[in-house]
């Protein structure tokens, strides 16, 4: 059963606070009981945030008190999470490739399993000093675009997002990391019939995370994510592949020859991408697995002769941190 009261352990008096170790026991005992599926560590992110505490300062002091106000706050968010509100959210930032960006109510969280994407890139272009012009469609909070950026020096890229609330977020990503000279964003809906004008080009790299989730099983995924994540960067459709549909149908007007595009793929859906790849013209496909073995990248280009590297293509396998079935994705 959830519980929403506050907490006080045995033997505070009214105007008794907990320490540092005592409100993390008792924060992710309730977690725990809640069914967190790591109360432990959500716990202590809640903690950091509500105290202003780093995580060296929790493990050095335990012993230190909350204020009343720390206090009061933790208990706001783990009332939060207990109704399942993603700890990034609640906190508004997420770690991405070693890298902690901002999110809001605007982007999608990111998940571990879209590294994967880098990966792909990573392993196609050899040369980090290449002058790259890189496109991200549907960029959100720019964890994508911006971390290939800080692999690529030399490179420049643009990020196109529907939404100027969520542009917004990757701007002010872009700058906190260094990147703003090099990365633009364009507020850019792809349905739109002039949308390959607006973005451009050519590109080396076309790279994507579209919506992806059919319509009808939206409201069947985890409530972290069906609640929390905006619906916008979910729905994808009937079948999931309606954006798809729209980016491999314009992506060779997009890319240089020899380009490349790297697609992220839902559970089960690879096999469609390909086929949409190559109705579109493109080659040299490759399908990247995670971790757990599910198909999370899609790529091909544009001369099937050459690749960015000179290494044949092939189908790979990358490790990466989570199972989205785990999420219903």
């Amino acid at each position: 059963m959830i519980r929403r009261s506050g907490w006080r352990p045995r033997g505070w008096g009214r105007k008794a606070v907990p320490t540092l170790k005592d409100a993390l026991r008792e924060g992710a005992r309730r977690l725990a009981e809640a069914g967190a599926g790591t109360p432990q560590l959500d716990a202590r992110l809640l903690l950091q945030a509500a105290a202003g505490r780093s995580m060296e300062e929790l493990l050095c002091n335990p012993d230190e008190e909350l204020t009343v106000c720390q206090s009061a706050q933790f208990d706001r968010l783990i009332g939060r999470r207990i109704m399942r509100e993603p700890v990034s959210r609640i906190v508004g930032r997420r770690e991405f490739w070693s890298l902690e960006f901002e999110i809001s109510p605007e982007t999608l969280d990111p998940r571990a399993d879209s590294e994967t994407l880098i990966e792909a890139v990573l392993g196609q272009v050899a040369d980090r000093q290449r002058p790259l012009r890189i496109l991200d469609i549907g960029t959100g909070s720019g964890c994508l675009l911006l971390a290939l950026l800080t692999e690529f020096p030399r490179a420049r890229g643009l990020g196109l997002d529907i939404s100027e609330e969520a542009l917004g977020v990757a701007r002010r990503n872009a700058v906190r990391l260094g990147l703003a000279g090099r990365a633009d964003f364009l507020r850019c809906d792809i349905r739109a019939a002039d949308w390959v004008t607006q973005a451009g080009g050519p590109y080396d790299v076309v790279i994507s995370n579209p919506p992806y989730i059919p319509d009808g099983e939206i409201s069947g995924l985890a409530p972290e994510v069906a609640n929390f994540d905006p619906g916008i960067a979910l729905a994808g459709g009937e079948d999931g592949l309606d954006f798809y549909r729209i980016i491999t149908g314009s992506v060779a007007e997009l890319l240089r020859e020899p380009g490349w595009v790297a697609l992220e793929a839902g559970f089960g859906q690879a096999g469609a991408i390909e086929g949409l790849l190559r109705a579109a013209g493109l080659e040299s496909l490759q399908v990247r697995d995670d971790m757990n073995g599910l198909a999370r990248v899609v790529a091909a280009q544009t001369a099937p002769s050459e690749t960015l590297t000179g290494r044949p293509a092939g189908r790979g396998s990358l490790d990466c941190h989570t199972d989205l079935r785990n999420w219903g994705i």
